[in-house]
């Protein structure tokens, strides 16, 4: 048998896989606001999603449609999630925007944030929570303390 890696190439270490009803219009959803690039498509049954990989950066975003009794319940069929993935983008309001028109709804509107990013979140039409964020200051350990500090204390 010939060796085979642990990790494949082209896949990282940590990877977030979503459960959603609609995958397929989700999977268009991530294209527009997200540049997600579609690596693979398998179907399931009736038309639906059994696995998709996207590409998004140097990220892979694995995802399926929602399979009563054989998969995890989607955000939808729970009520919400307590999960947020976060995004780092070249432009974070273009992209914030792009969400919201693409049907999104606002979380948290954007802005910049003390730790140098300029960040907001919104949830998809599917019920995934992600935060986008575009770096936009590197601020040293000390002023970072300090900040941190005063965002704690509500100033």
């Amino acid at each position: 048998m010939a060796d085979v890696k642990p990790i494949p190439d082209g896949y990282p270490q940590v990877m977030a896989y979503l459960s959603i009803d609609g995958a397929a219009a989700a999977i268009d959803f991530y294209r527009t606001v997200l540049g997600a690039e579609e690596r693979l498509r398998m179907g399931g049954p009736d038309g639906k999603v059994g696995h998709a990989e996207l590409q998004i950066g140097d990220s892979v975003l694995m995802l399926a449609d929602e399979f009563p009794g054989m998969s995890a319940p989607s955000p939808k069929a729970l009520g919400g999630t307590p999960v947020t993935v976060m995004v780092y983008v070249e432009d974070v309001d273009k992209t914030f925007a792009t969400a919201l028109g693409a049907g999104a709804t606002e979380i948290h509107a954007v802005q910049n944030q003390f730790y140098g990013d300029r960040s907001g979140q919104f949830e998809d039409p599917y019920g995934h929570r992600w935060t986008v964020a575009s770096h936009v200051e590197d601020v040293p350990p000390a002023e970072m303390e300090k900040r941190a500090a005063e965002a704690m204390s509500g100033g």
